[in-house]
């Protein structure tokens, strides 16, 4: 059940969801800070799961709507991933909320685990991607295996979430579609249906916690506007390493205290 929150709780989450803002405006990662203070500020595991999944569903809202002029995706492909993404949503966040608070806990360490490690190898990935992108390959793997990975990447998504960004990269890059903006947008489109769908069952468990998800959201989404004006003066690197080693830091802390 999603809880009171004080004055300084608040006040720490916005703070915390300002700068993750600004984190996903420069290298993304921004979870690995607000999912942990959420944890930190004594919501459960398994509300603070929800409570961030909606927090970040409307962060995917307004991305996807900044590119909304790029989806130039052959309909049916739409379509097929779109329900795709919905059923797997749907499957992932029931599982969820059937999954109980003990065995929860002590999957999260695994769960940061293998979000920090796909954050911390997607520039590898995203370079293979494009390498493969910038080649003709003539052969694309059968639209039935991309439906197959991509509802597991929903299902994921569903559940927990952090790290789908990049897994979708890679499927969809396998459609042979070769704009990079085309891809973010296909990307970000799934991305919020998959996170939309999710607060669903979260809702009807009246799982989510609807004033930290205001206080996240405000603070998320002016880091996130505040911080695009200066992104191109920073240094996506040197941001991106901070966010590994909050990371790596915050999954050792789970896996301690597990």
């Amino acid at each position: 059940m999603p809880q009171d929150i004080t004055f300084i709780h608040s006040l720490l989450l916005f703070s915390t969801a300002f700068i993750a803002g600004g984190l996903n405006a420069v290298a993304g990662g921004g979870s690995f800070i607000t999912f942990p203070t959420l944890i930190f500020t004594g919501v459960a595991p398994i509300t603070a799961n929800a409570t961030n999944n909606t927090a970040l569903w409307i962060a995917a809202i307004a991305s996807a709507g900044a590119y909304r002029r790029d989806l130039s995706i052959e309909k049916r492909q739409l379509l097929l991933l779109t329900g795709t993404s919905l059923v797997g949503g749907v499957i992932g966040s029931v599982a969820l909320l059937y999954t109980s608070p003990d065995v929860f806990k002590k999957m999260l360490p695994y769960l940061l685990l293998s979000a920090t490690l796909i954050f911390t190898f997607s520039d590898s990935l995203k370079s293979w991607l494009q390498l493969r992108t910038r080649n003709d390959f003539s052969a694309t793997p059968p639209l039935f295996i991309l439906l197959i990975s991509q509802l597991l990447i929903s299902i994921y998504g569903g559940f927990f979430g952090a790290g789908i960004g990049i897994l979708m990269l890679a499927t969809l890059t396998f459609l042979g579609i070769k704009n990079i903006h085309a891809i973010n947008a296909f990307k970000s489109w799934l991305g919020s249906c998959i996170n939309g769908v999710a607060i669903i069952p979260f809702m009807f468990a009246n799982l989510i916690a609807w004033h930290q998800v205001i206080i996240m959201a405000v603070g998320g989404s002016l880091g996130g506007y505040l911080c695009a004006h200066f992104a191109r003066k920073l240094e996506p690197g040197v941001v991106r390493k901070f966010v590994i080693v909050v990371a790596f830091a915050m999954t050792t802390y789970f896996f301690i205290h597990s």
